[in-house]
């Protein structure tokens, strides 16, 4: 089956291994193309929603995996025991509900050989918090999909100091792609600096905090244009 580009980006983050859980999962097309490529022998498709595991439980009886591919209702991580399974993705969801995601089933993060995560919005957020807690950053990548920018992050548990970054607009974008010049990324900052100046434009400095912002999004501007 083909995956959506975003989709696809998450899937290439994912190396052979014994089983995956897809948190969120929505139509399980995750599960289904890591079992039928050999990436991955057994997979669980898991939803906090019942509309979403009915859709992906007639998608993978469609394709004749309901031996490989399994359904579970439940929020989060909360649908795996620790050690069940050796990936996990997140994706498709804020980076403050991944975040929490983790933090509340950390001994089931902690078990992971790494998760692959693509927050749909708030990636500053959850970039601050990988980085603030020590996590290992194993990969990176970023894709342009149906109009919009999506960031993936492939992670793993560690415990060690907080990492910093050389400029806070490492939090926004990543710093391994745009060093790397992935053309992506530049177009993404590009795209980033456009939004910021139009917000600017509109905003009033008839407010303390309007004036703020306004001096929050002029460094963030900065400091893009001196990154690319």
């Amino acid at each position: 089956m083909d995956l959506s580009i975003r989709l696809q980006k998450i899937a290439d983050l994912i190396e052979p291994c014994e089983s995956v859980v897809d948190v969120g999962t929505d139509h399980g097309y995750i599960p289904i193309y890591l079992v039928k490529n050999n990436i991955c022998k057994k997979a669980i498709a898991s939803d906090i929603n019942k509309g979403p595991i009915e859709r992906a439980k007639n998608n993978i009886r469609m394709k004749g995996l309901s031996g490989n591919v399994k359904c579970r209702l439940g929020a989060g991580l909360s649908t795996i025991k620790k050690n069940e399974v050796d990936v996990a993705v997140i994706a498709g969801m804020g980076g403050n509900l991944i975040r929490d995601i983790l933090n509340d089933k950390l001994e089931v993060f902690k078990a992971l050989k790494y998760a692959v995560i693509q927050p749909t919005q708030n990636v500053e957020v959850f970039r601050k918090y990988v980085l603030d807690s020590g996590y290992e950053i194993l990969g990176e990548d970023i894709c342009f999909d149906e109009g919009k920018f999506y960031q993936m992050l492939k992670i793993r548990y560690r415990k060690a100091a907080p990492i910093e970054v050389e400029n806070e607009i490492f939090y926004d974008i990543s710093e391994n792609l745009i060093k790397q010049k992935h053309p992506v990324a530049i177009e993404y900052a590009q795209h980033l600096i456009e939004k910021y100046e139009r917000v600017c434009s509109s905003l009033n400095e008839d407010t303390e905090n309007s004036k703020a912002r306004k001096i929050e999004l002029k460094k963030k501007i900065n400091s893009l244009k001196e990154v690319m």
